[in-house]
């Protein structure tokens, strides 16, 4: 496998992506949205009064002992935050999505397209080299939202314990394992349809649907039907990692580099 050609497709990605204003305003603009959100929401908690026994009353049993030794503003901003904890989970899934097809569709509108495939890097270099361009940003993103959510729960949370409980092991896997494998999913399958797509816009909007899983999860665990708790996040991390092993041979399959130069003429 050949690094440089890999590398130097690699940059010339991202710097595409700094000429197209409409994917770069999502790779900024939409972490920064769902960062903001929880902490605002974080913030209008911070001003409750209530006593413990109120809040917990309210929590599904679930919830229940993570409210232990902590005042009633603690434990209500604990539940609300841990709402939306979810939110950070669709950046990896969003931002590959934005940047994935244009890397493939968008290359042919620019007649780059087939240059690069007639020339000697294999379709796995080719992919690979493409995956990363998508998977690192939308990962850096995440990681960079979490850790501005991280300063400013911390500045708004007086309570350590409660603190602590916003950043336990789930919070680790979702973040640092559980992200990333998203990003390789959507990107794969971003891949896939635009292999078989002429239009970026119509690539975008099939792979922009990964996001209503998680849609759904948040509001099952906003309704109580279920918590993101350690188990849950290392079982989505495994079905992920199967998916992610799946999809990447499929595209691989699926990218016919003859058939995409041939129906494109």
């Amino acid at each position: 496998m050949n690094r440089t050609r890999m590398t130097t497709i690699i940059r010339k990605e991202w710097a595409e992506l700094y000429k197209n204003s409409l994917v770069l305003s999502t790779v900024v603009f939409m972490p920064l949205i769902l960062t903001a959100l929880p902490l605002v929401i974080l913030w209008a908690s911070g001003g409750f009064e209530g006593s413990v026994d109120v809040v917990v009353s309210e929590l599904p049993p679930q919830m229940v002992q993570q409210c232990q030794g902590l005042s009633g503003a603690a434990c209500n901003q604990i539940f609300i935050v841990s709402q939306f904890m979810l939110l950070f989970m669709m950046i990896p899934l969003i931002i590959p999505a934005a940047i994935a097809p244009y890397s493939i569709v968008g290359e042919k509108t620019q007649r780059s397209l087939e240059p690069l495939l007639a020339s000697p890097i294999t379709t796995t270099e080719l992919l690979l080299a493409k995956n990363l361009a998508a998977v690192i940003p939308a990962i850096l993103a995440t990681w960079v939202s979490f850790g501005i959510f991280v300063v400013g729960a911390r500045l708004l949370i007086h309570d350590t314990l409660a603190f602590n409980h916003l950043f336990a092991g789930r919070w680790l896997i979702a973040i640092f394992l559980l992200a990333p494998l998203l990003a390789i999913l959507s990107v794969d399958l971003s891949i896939m349809v635009s292999s078989r797509s002429n239009d970026p816009r119509v690539a975008q909007q099939i792979a922009s649907l990964l996001v209503l899983p998680v849609v759904f999860l948040l509001l099952g665990q906003m309704l109580g039907f279920l918590i993101f708790n350690n188990q849950v996040a290392i079982l989505f991390s495994v079905v992920a990692l199967g998916i992610d092993i799946v999809l990447t041979y499929v595209a691989v399959q699926v990218f016919d580099r003859e058939a995409i130069l041939t129906r494109w003429q």
